[in-house]
C-alpha cells in the first residue's frame, strides 16, 4: 500500500510541475499590455517605463518563470499588479465562498445523481428508466448562463421564497439557487454513468448467482454499487475541472464573491501574477482530487493495491 500511495504521489506531484510550466507560459501569451491596463492609454512614455521596472516586465522570461517559482515556493504566489497585496492573501479571502459553493454543488449532485441512477438500473427500459434519461438529458442541454436566470426569476422574484443575487442577509439561503446552477450539469452526468454502471454490474453473473442463492435483494444490490464506484468516481473526479471553471460563471450571476471572479478581474485587468496564482491552485486541486480518488480505488478494491 505504502509503495501504491508513493507512486500516485509522485505521478501527482510531476502533474502539478507540469501545470505550474504551462501555465506561467500560457498567462504571457494573454493578449494585452499589464502597463497599459493598470495606466491607461495616455500614459507618458517614461510612466509606462517605470511602471514595466517596477512590475519586473523588462526581465527576460527565463528570470520572471525563477521569479515565478520562488513565489511558488515562499507561499506568496507574487504579488498583484493592481494592489500589491500577494496573490495568497487575496485568494485566502474568497477560497472559503468558493469551497462553500464547491461542496453544496457536489452534494447537491450527488443527492440527485444517486437515487436517480439507481431507479433508472433497477427498472432499465422501463418508465422510471425513462424518467431519469430524461431528466439526465435535459440537466446536461440547460447552460448554467441561462438555469441561472431562470431560478432567479422563479424563486427570487416571482416567488420570493430565497433572497435575490447580492442579498447577504441570509448567507445559506442564498447559496441555494448557485448550488443548484451548478450541480445540475454535474448531476446530470453522474446520474447516467451510475445508471450505466450499474446496470452492467446488475447482469453480471455473480448477480445473478447471488439471487439464486436467495441473498437479500439489498445485500446483491450493495455489492453491486461497490463494484459499479469505480466509473462513477472516475467522472465524479474529471468533472471537478469544469465545476471549478463554472464557478466563474455562477459566482458572475449570484454577484458571489470568490475564485472564479477574482480570476476573471485579474485576467480583464491582465494581472499575470493572480491570473498564475489562481489557475494553479485550481489546477493543483483537481490533481490532488483526482489522486485521493486513485487512492480510494484502493480501498474500495484490494486488487487495485495489490496491482
Amino acid at each position: 500500500m505504502l509503495a501504491y500511495l508513493a507512486y500516485r504521489t509522485l505521478r501527482a506531484l510531476g502533474t502539478i510541475a507540469g501545470v505550474v510550466t504551462l501555465v506561467f507560459a500560457l498567462v504571457r501569451l494573454v493578449p494585452g499590455d499589464p502597463v497599459e491596463a493598470l495606466l491607461g492609454e495616455q500614459a507618458s512614455p517614461e510612466d509606462r517605463a517605470l511602471m514595466r521596472a517596477r512590475l519586473h516586465l523588462d526581465d527576460s522570461l527565463a528570470v520572471q518563470y525563477l521569479r515565478f517559482l520562488g513565489d511558488l515556493a515562499d507561499g506568496s504566489l507574487g504579488r498583484s499588479f493592481r494592489s500589491d497585496a500577494t496573490v495568497a492573501s487575496q485568494i485566502g479571502e474568497v477560497a472559503g465562498d468558493t469551497a462553500a459553493l464547491a461542496l453544496a454543488a457536489l452534494l447537491v449532485a450527488w443527492l440527485t445523481a444517486l437515487p436517480l441512477g439507481i431507479l433508472a438500473a433497477r427498472f432499465r427500459g422501463r418508465a422510471p428508466d425513462r424518467v431519469a434519461s430524461a431528466l439526465a438529458v435535459a440537466g446536461l442541454a440547460i447552460p448554467n448562463i441561462w438555469l441561472g436566470p431562470l431560478l432567479i426569476l422563479l424563486f427570487g422574484v416571482r416567488l420570493r421564497w430565497l433572497p435575490l443575487p447580492g442579498d447577504d442577509q441570509a448567507p445559506l439561503a442564498a447559496l441555494v439557487l448557485p448550488a443548484l446552477t451548478l450541480g445540475t450539469a454535474l448531476a446530470a452526468t453522474l446520474t447516467r454513468q451510475t445508471r450505466g454502471a450499474l446496470a452492467d454490474q446488475l447482469g453480471a453473473p455473480y448477480v445473478v448467482a447471488a439471487r439464486a442463492r436467495g441473498l437479500p435483494p439489498a445485500r446483491v444490490l450493495r455489492q453491486a454499487l461497490r463494484n459499479a464506484a469505480f466509473p462513477v468516481l472516475t467522472v465524479g473526479a474529471a468533472q471537478l475541472g469544469a465545476l471549478l471553471s463554472g464557478t466563474v460563471v455562477v459566482e458572475t450571476i449570484f454577484e458571489r464573491r470568490g475564485l472564479g471572479t477574482l480570476f476573471l478581474d485579474a485576467f480583464f485587468a491582465r494581472d499575470y501574477p493572480t491570473v498564475a496564482g489562481c489557475a494553479v491552485v485550481i489546477a493543483s486541486i483537481y490533481v490532488l482530487v483526482n489522486l485521493l480518488v486513485d487512492l480510494l480505488y484502493g480501498v474500495i478494491d484490494p486488487r487495485v493495491r495489490l496491482g
